[in-house]
């Protein structure tokens, strides 16, 4: 565990990097910087540029779910604890993503042509070529934020108001989930004009050292009204009881959930963005890898989990494709490695 608060700064390079190895010789470097935060809001340790604001992108989709949650629309449509943490996801498109995303709709009396999120193909090379085989073009289930969607429109309609134009920034559940965003990561949005997301939804810049913060209330809600403290906890559960909603088959959120049962609950965004919120030591972490590369944030997030103590001796073996992934070429012959460097936590 990190006992002091460890602070680097004065370069204008991040410090944290990842290596990645052809034959033993380094080909390439990936950087980045990251925030672990307490449920006080106490800095417990940073590294690199922990202020300047960066869209989370896809990260914060359990903060978005918050205000559907807490309107009690899950309890009103029927919504399992699968379709919950589908909320949260940034699914394959497998097909049990695209039911569940059908089944949430379903429950509302909607359907695909209700979503605003667009269509893409299924993340997952398999599920692609399958719909390629049938001749099928992908829908909006398929994307990888329907279910984060399907969660948007039970929030306007537990509301009562449109469903048309959910994802626009003036509509009542997009300023339902600013403020949730505001409350939660300790910061004011106010006069913060946002991005537009993948999904076509608003995005807003937040520093990862407020976005750790909020992913530390997420791990140890007691601090907060209880309807929110409520709904943070139904989000948890849901997530971590049904890890393979939020992302998918060999997917690194998934996985690494998996393996580490409910000492962390992980997710992804786009750009190389993480958040974790680690509910044994009601600590919250947030990184960012500066090139986006996911290869490279996903070993940063299992490296920081290790030297946190998330992942312990026992987990080693099973946490190896993710601290320390192997680089194959076309015949599968190994040729390289990604890990993190050997002054990992120094310049």
């Amino acid at each position: 565990m990190l006992d002091d608060a460890i602070t680097l700064s004065g370069s204008n390079a991040n410090p944290l990097t990842v290596e990645v190895t052809r034959n033993g010789v380094v080909e390439s470097r990936h950087r980045g910087s990251a925030a672990v935060v307490d449920v006080a809001g106490k800095l417990q340790a940073a590294w690199g540029d922990i202020a300047r604001p960066t869209y989370p992108r896809s990260a914060i989709k359990a903060i978005q779910a918050l205000p559907m949650v807490e309107s009690g629309a899950p309890e009103a449509f029927g919504f399992t604890d699968a379709e919950i943490s589908l909320a949260c996801a940034s699914h394959n498109g497998e097909k049990g993503h695209t039911d569940g995303a059908a089944s949430m709709l379903s429950k509302l009396g909607l359907s695909e042509e209700d979503l605003e999120c667009g269509s893409h193909w299924p993340y997952r090379e398999a599920d692609a070529h399958a719909l390629a085989r049938a001749a099928v073009e992908p829908n909006q289930l398929h994307n990888n934020c329907s279910g984060k969607h399907a969660g948007m429109l039970a929030l306007a309609k537990q509301l009562g108001v449109p469903t048309k134009g959910y994802t626009k920034q003036t509509h009542p559940v997009q300023q339902r989930i600013l403020g949730a965003m505001e409350q939660m990561c300790g910061t004011d949005l106010s006069g913060v004009q946002p991005g537009i997301d993948g999904c076509s939804a608003p995005n807003w810049p937040i520093p990862l050292e407020n976005l750790a913060y909020g992913f530390a209330r997420v791990a140890d809600p007691r601090d907060l009204p209880e309807e929110r403290a409520k709904a943070v906890r139904r989000i948890t559960s849901s997530v971590m009881a049904h890890p393979f909603m939020v992302a998918g088959t060999g997917r690194f959120c998934t996985e690494v959930m998996k393996i580490l049962g409910t000492r962390a609950f992980i997710k992804t965004g786009a750009e190389g963005v993480f958040c974790a919120a680690l509910p044994e030591y009601g600590l919250g972490v947030a990184l960012k890898c500066d090139d986006g590369a996911t290869r490279g944030a996903e070993t940063m997030m299992a490296a920081l989990l290790r030297e946190i103590g998330v992942i312990e001796d026992e987990h080693m073996e099973a946490m190896a494709p993710w601290l320390n992934p192997q680089l194959k070429n076309r015949q599968e012959t190994v040729v390289g490695d990604i890990r993190p460097a050997d002054s990992w936590l120094a310049f």
